[in-house]
C-alpha cells in the first residue's frame, strides 16, 4: 500500500483496514510465492491497520487482525518500534510513529506538480470551457509549465514556456504571496517597476501593499487586452505556496459577475484538489477569505 494512501486514511472516516479473512487469504497466497517476505507482509499490514478511527492499538488487536498469537509479531512490533514506525504510548499499545509521515510526506515530494495537475486542470477546463494554464516562479518571472487547452473559438491560450514578469500577471502576483517583505525587498531591490502596464504596482512598496492584499484575498484577477485571468495558489505539505493555476478567458466571456464567480469557486475548488495531491491537507476556508 503506497505511503500516500496510508496519509489519505488519517482523512477518510469509514475506510477501515481490511478484514480478517482478507489478510489471511493474502498471507496464504504470498507464501506460496518463494520471492515475498511473510514476516514483511505482517509488519506492512499492521502499520495499514491504523486509521483516523483507529489511531491506537494494541499487540492483541495486531494478532486478532492476522490470526497469529501474540509472541509470534513480538519481534515484529518490537522492529518497527524500534524503527520509528510504531510509538508505544503504554504497555503493548501503539500509535504510528513518525517514520510514517516522513516517508509519506518523501513520496508527495517526489511527485512532479506538473503529473499532478494536469487531470485537474483539464477536468477545470471543461467544466468552465476556458483555458487553464500552470506556472511556477523563477526568479522574478512566472514560467508557464502546462496548459490546458480550450477548443473554444474565443480562448486564451499561453504556450509552455512562456515568462512573465510576476507583478503584471495573475499568477505571478499569486506566486509572490509566497514571499514575505525582506524576500521581496532582496528580489526586486534593483527592479524598475514602472515600465509595465498601467495596472501593475509600479513601485515596491506599491508591489509589497499588493502582495499583501491578495494574500488576504487568497485569489488574484488580473486584466489585460481583452482578457481577464482568475488565479490562486497550489501549496504542498509544508503549506508553502509551490505553482499557480488559472482560468483565463476573453473579456466577453468573464463581465458577466455570475459567471465570473462560478470560475473563480470552481478554480478555488480545483486548487484544493490539487493541493491535498500535493500534500497540504488545509482546507481551503482556511486560507481564503469570503468575499
Amino acid at each position: 500500500m503506497p505511503w500516500r494512501s496510508l496519509l489519505a486514511d488519517f482523512h477518510s472516516p469509514g475506510h477501515g483496514p481490511a478484514s480478517h479473512m482478507q489478510v489471511c487469504m493474502s498471507l496464504a497466497a504470498i507464501t506460496e510465492n518463494d520471492y515475498t517476505v511473510p514476516a514483511l507482509f505482517r509488519g506492512l499490514t499492521i502499520i495499514e491497520m491504523f486509521n483516523s478511527r483507529d489511531r491506537v492499538l494494541t499487540v492483541q488487536d495486531f494478532a486478532d487482525h492476522l490470526g497469529v498469537s501474540t509472541s509470534s509479531i513480538y519481534r515484529i512490533v518490537t522492529t518497527l518500534t524500534e524503527m520509528n514506525y510504531l510509538d508505544k504510548v503504554a504497555k503493548n499499545t501503539y500509535q504510528l510513529g513518525p517514520q510514517v509521515i516522513s516517508n509519506g510526506f518523501s513520496y508527495l515530494a517526489s511527485r512532479d506538480v506538473v503529473d499532478i495537475a494536469m487531470p485537474h486542470l483539464n477536468t477545470l477546463r471543461n467544466t468552465v470551457s476556458m483555458s487553464c494554464h500552470l506556472s511556477i516562479r523563477e526568479g522574478q518571472e512566472a514560467v508557464y509549465i502546462y496548459r490546458s487547452f480550450a477548443s473554444q473559438r474565443l480562448s486564451v491560450n499561453v504556450p509552455i514556456g512562456t515568462r512573465i514578469p510576476c507583478h503584471c500577471s495573475a499568477m505571478g502576483r499569486v506566486l509572490l504571496t509566497g514571499l514575505n517583505d525582506a524576500e521581496l525587498d532582496s528580489l526586486y531591490q534593483h527592479v524598475r517597476l514602472d515600465g509595465y502596464s498601467v495596472s501593475a504596482p509600479r513601485t515596491l512598496p506599491e508591489l509589497k501593499q499588493t502582495v499583501q492584499q491578495d494574500s488576504i484575498q487568497g485569489w488574484v484577477e488580473h486584466q489585460s487586452d481583452f482578457a481577464t485571468a482568475i488565479a490562486c495558489a497550489l501549496r504542498d505539505h509544508h503549506n508553502q505556496i509551490v505553482a499557480a493555476i488559472n482560468v483565463s478567458g476573453p473579456d466577453a466571456l468573464m463581465e458577466d459577475p455570475h459567471q465570473k464567480e462560478v470560475v473563480r469557486n470552481a478554480l478555488l475548488a480545483t486548487a484544493q484538489r490539487i493541493s491535498f495531491e500535493l500534500g497540504n491537507l488545509r482546507k481551503m476556508s482556511e486560507k481564503i477569505k469570503p468575499r
